[in-house]
């Protein structure tokens, strides 16, 4: 079941239940559905792009809610986190820390990576494992962790 199948029916319960966090966060993913199928590029929308279009979303919302709490603008920032919530839904299961760490040991065992100079071959091969699973920042957090 593709994405904007799965989207149809939960959009007719938020009408129905008038949820209006869940009607923002759905309809952002449909208007970056729309806007994915029809940009020029003709490429397909696999899982894998659905899963990318997903995550970016979710860091547009973070660094506005980001922006808002430093601005001390709760209104704003409560929109944000509710969207984020709806969003996140569609998004596969996020991996535990411990496992994240434990895959990225795995990565630097096999590629031999010793210092920092070698975060870009461990990052390049993590991000294709754990698509979808964690989002970049934290990849990169515990690569840059683990490799100092």
């Amino acid at each position: 079941m593709t994405l904007e199948e799965r989207l149809k029916p939960d959009l007719i319960t938020a009408m129905k239940a008038k949820d209006q966090a869940g009607l923002r966060g759905i309809r952002a993913i449909k208007a970056a559905l729309l806007l994915a199928k029809t940009d020029g590029s003709g490429q397909e929308i696999t899982p894998e792009v659905e899963i990318k279009l997903l995550q970016k979303l979710i860091k547009q919302r973070k660094d506005s809610l980001d922006i808002y709490e430093k601005q001390g603008r709760e209104d704003l920032a409560a929109i944000e986190r509710e969207e984020i919530e709806v969003i996140e839904k569609y998004l596969p299961e996020q991996i535990s820390q411990e496992d994240l760490e434990n895959i990225v040991k795995t990565i630097i065992a096999q590629t031999g990576a010793s210092s920092m100079k070698d975060m870009g071959k461990v990052m390049g091969i993590a991000s294709k494992q754990l698509a979808g699973k964690a989002d970049g920042k934290t990849i990169s957090g515990v690569v840059r962790q683990l490799l100092n």
